[in-house]
């Protein structure tokens, strides 16, 4: 289990699956309210994940929300048993994924968003950016904290590229939107964790665009 932490809250993340995906739980110190991002699999290892973050704050925990980034299986295989465990918390996911998550696996996206959309969970703020390619409805969740800037990018952004396309129009609307919406708005020290692996910064990638526009998808 990994944390980071900022002025206002604690983020928590744990891997689960044989799919290594990342699970992520912020916790806001004074208010207690969390948010759990990608119920991805291992309902066991979230709910580990979700008790540890109550040490994080002196309030009373609150899980408010579990969104999801986007909809392929491996990374909502545990939404129907973190929504049954936790009810009080709000189903959240892009509104273009948002059906295809609910016809999977049989739960309703209580709320759906759309690009620069935001959120405000009681101690902390997150937006959504749309960032279309990997699946039309994929999101990344921004968070701005004491001077921190920390993006959270699903299957979108990693070290190294873009996520997975299965079309070069996929992958020139992804790149698109990755140039224009993280990489133009974001500064250099932002932090960037994604749906799998390991962190990286939006200034480490910055130098390698033209290099991803040229080897394509």
């Amino acid at each position: 289990m990994n944390t980071i932490e900022t002025e206002h809250v604690v983020i928590r993340s744990v891997a689960v699956s044989e799919m290594e995906n990342n699970v992520y739980l912020i916790t806001a110190k004074e208010t207690g309210s969390q948010v759990l991002i990608d119920a991805a699999d291992d309902i066991d290892a979230i709910s580990d994940l979700v008790t540890a973050g109550a040490a994080d704050t002196e309030a009373q925990p609150q899980l408010r929300a579990i969104i999801t980034t986007h909809q392929h299986w491996d990374h909502i295989r545990a939404l129907p048993a973190a929504s049954a465990k936790y009810p009080e918390a709000m189903t959240i996911a892009g509104a273009d994924d948002a059906a295809a998550i609910a016809e999977a696996e049989g739960v309703e996206i209580a709320h759906s968003v759309d690009h620069l959309d935001v959120g405000d969970f009681g101690g902390f703020v997150l937006q959504a950016i749309g960032l279309r390619g990997h699946t039309l409805g994929s999101i990344a969740l921004l968070l701005r904290d004491g001077g921190r800037t920390i993006l959270f990018s699903g299957d979108s952004l990693f070290p190294g590229g873009p996520g997975k396309t299965w079309s070069s129009e996929d992958f020139t609307s992804l790149m698109d939107d990755l140039e224009e919406r993280v990489f133009t708005e974001l500064p250099d020290d932002t932090l960037v964790l994604p749906g799998h692996g390991a962190s990286t910064t939006v200034g480490e990638e910055r130098p390698k665009l033209g290099e991803w526009r040229e080897r394509g998808w």
